[in-house]
């Protein structure tokens, strides 16, 4: 028993002393993150905003640990290391000073720092192993490891602490929620890139000259243990997920075969299947380089050649498509990662195993070609957009002495033009460069007044749905109706009942009903001998609202004044109105795509 508790504290300082070796290795990293954390619980205290001041202290952060990793494989003397330092530093400060610039940390800022941390973050793993006896694969594994090993300890030390504060919550004394919320930015901003860190061993570098033989076996046998791949790992990706991918990729290639003719170039869905499948193979490939049965060289000799094929037809699609959706950042980052995938199929084919990190080089610069001008993923995406929506009006004489000239009358393959462009431009927050859109551009306000339509909007699906609702601030005149009364339509079976109300006019009594026998619905007002006087058929008050006419788009109206929400069906006994509360039409579900709730108003003649 005592061994085994001494065999826990030992394990347990060596946990520490890890982390402490961490700390004194990464200084600048730690720095940045402390200062996030602090900033980050600052921010959750008084539910401000410090956003830009996290992107600067990650990119910070990852400057300091890749410059680290460069300085320990290039350079051995301390003065390079503050240089190294410097650098970083200024750096981080410039990224501050640009960010600084925006009112807001808009998407093209927040892709853009995405994208220069993730190619820091390849950088550390590739870096340390450039020309080195290490290769590349190994180190991977090594930070592939770290990665699993980090969530994991934090994790578990969340849910303690968790657990914890409950416990004082309920027995003790009321603890703030944010209690919560603190406690996981501490681990998560703190602990876990710490820890993630402590588990990086140091590589063979420029100063192995000045070490011990001693010292050189120990950094060895760390290197050794920190890149073995565990048995568990092994067996995971060698028996399950090889096989299943190989499940997915016959899939894949039965789909394609059969409509590379038809609507393999159209479906919206198939891209980030094909995307993830490019990932998926990619990793496996790099993790499984070292295993040493016929599962793991199987796939390493077919699956980069099945890759290359496979991912150009992705290409070829994704260009295709910009035709009528225009170029978007993501669209960029799609046929990049394209470009990417079928060079990474094409190396892993020819060059050896151990040559991988050429793969890694290549991430790292077509990741910087994305986020630095002039040919970056938001310049191009931008000119793009706004040439599409530019064009579209010149054609529709709408565009005349730099002011746009509304037009309710445009074709609905213009309108969606029109609204795709606008989507992104107002997304990536680049309206306030167009001159004819005015100044303080709002989309929900101006866009109808500007365009003279309402705005659509592509679903995943791309198929047509309709989202409105009535302004609730919009006052509705009863004065000269007999009753007022809601009605529902939604997807489930009706449990009320056909009777939606009775009332009374000059002795009379009449009855109100509502018949859901079809989708979507009708209305019935009988008088009181069981005489039909009206029926309203809710189809065609649901087709008033849909004005797509079949195109793929979506469409937003925002809030509707009552005179846009009501629809009137009258004949010599009734006038019969409708005021759209709020209206639902998705055409992505097949069988019942019409719900919403209506105000009934009815006059007896």
């Amino acid at each position: 028993m005592r061994r085994r508790i001494m065999k826990i504290i030992d394990k347990f300082s060596e946990k520490l002393s890890g982390l402490y070796r961490a700390i004194s290795r990464y200084p600048m990293t730690v720095l940045f993150l402390l200062s996030a954390a602090v900033v980050n619980a600052i921010a959750i205290s008084q539910d401000a905003d410090y956003y830009r001041f996290l992107l600067t202290f990650a990119v910070g952060a990852c400057l300091g640990f890749t410059l680290q990793a460069a300085w320990e494989r290039f350079f051995d003397k301390i003065v390079y290391r503050l240089v190294m330092m410097g650098i970083g530093l200024i750096l981080t400060i410039g990224y501050f000073l640009i960010v600084s610039q925006y009112t807001s940390t808009g998407w093209e800022t927040s892709i853009r720092t995405s994208v220069a941390v993730f190619a820091l973050a390849i950088a550390y793993v590739w870096v340390p192993v450039i020309k080195s006896t290490v290769t590349f694969n190994e180190s991977f594994m090594a930070a592939f490891k770290a990665v699993f090993n980090s969530l994991l300890f934090s994790g578990v030390i969340f849910l303690g602490i968790t657990l914890i504060i409950t416990a004082i919550d309920l027995l003790l004394f009321r603890v703030p929620e944010k209690a919560y919320l603190q406690s996981l930015s501490i681990i998560m901003i703190l602990f876990a890139p710490i820890y993630f860190l402590s588990l990086i061993p140091v590589y063979p570098g420029a100063s192995d000259k000045i070490r011990s033989a001693e010292e050189l076996e120990q950094q060895k046998e760390k290197i050794i243990k920190a890149c073995a791949c565990p048995k568990f790992v092994e067996v995971l990706i060698s028996y399950i997920i090889i096989p299943l991918l190989a499940v997915y990729t016959v899939i894949l290639v039965i789909y394609i075969a059969i409509n590379i003719t038809g609507k393999f170039w159209t479906d919206n869905r198939l891209e980030p299947m094909l995307v993830g499948f490019a990932i998926a193979t990619i990793l496996i490939c790099i993790l499984a380089s070292r295993m040493e049965n016929k599962f793991a060289e199987l796939f390493r000799k077919t699956f980069p050649k099945i890759l290359v094929p496979i991912v150009l037809f992705q290409i070829a699609s994704s260009v295709l498509k910009t035709s009528d959706t225009g170029l978007t950042c993501g669209r960029y980052y799609v046929i990049l990662f394209g470009i990417f995938a079928a060079a990474s199929g094409i190396l892993m084919s020819f060059l050896p195993v151990r040559k991988n990190g050429v793969i890694a080089a290549l991430l790292i610069g077509l990741s910087m070609i994305s986020i630095i001008p002039p040919i970056d993923a938001f310049t191009g995406s931008r000119i793009n957009q706004e040439a599409m929506l530019r064009d579209v009006l010149i054609q529709n004489n709408m565009l005349q002495n730099d002011q746009i000239i509304p037009n309710a009358s445009l074709s609905e393959e213009d309108k969606q033009v029109i609204s795709n462009s606008m989507n992104y431009l107002v997304m990536m927050e680049y309206t306030n460069g167009i001159s004819y859109l005015g100044k303080d551009y709002d989309p929900n306000e101006d866009f109808y007044h500007i365009f003279g339509f309402y705005q659509y909007e592509q679903n995943m699906y791309g198929k047509s749905s309709i989202y409105l609702a009535l302004d609730q601030q919009s006052p509705i005149s009863i004065s000269d109706y007999d009753i007022f009364v809601m009605v529902s339509f939604y997807f489930q079976d009706d449990k009320e009942g056909p009777k939606v109300c009775d009332f009374e006019k000059a002795g009379k009594t009449y009855t109100l009903l509502k018949d859901t026998s079809t989708h979507p619905g009708t209305l019935r007002l009988s008088d009181e001998d069981g005489q039909e006087l009206i029926s309203v058929n809710l189809q065609d008050v649901f087709n008033y609202f849909d004005t797509t006419n079949g195109a793929s788009n979506q469409i937003n109206k925002g809030f509707l004044s009552v005179d846009q929400a009501t629809v009137t069906q009258e004949n010599d006994k009734v006038v019969f109105s409708l005021v759209a509360v709020n209206v639902n039409i998705d055409k992505s579900s097949m069988e019942q795509p019409y719900s919403g709730d209506f105000y009934v108003l009815i006059k007896i003649k």
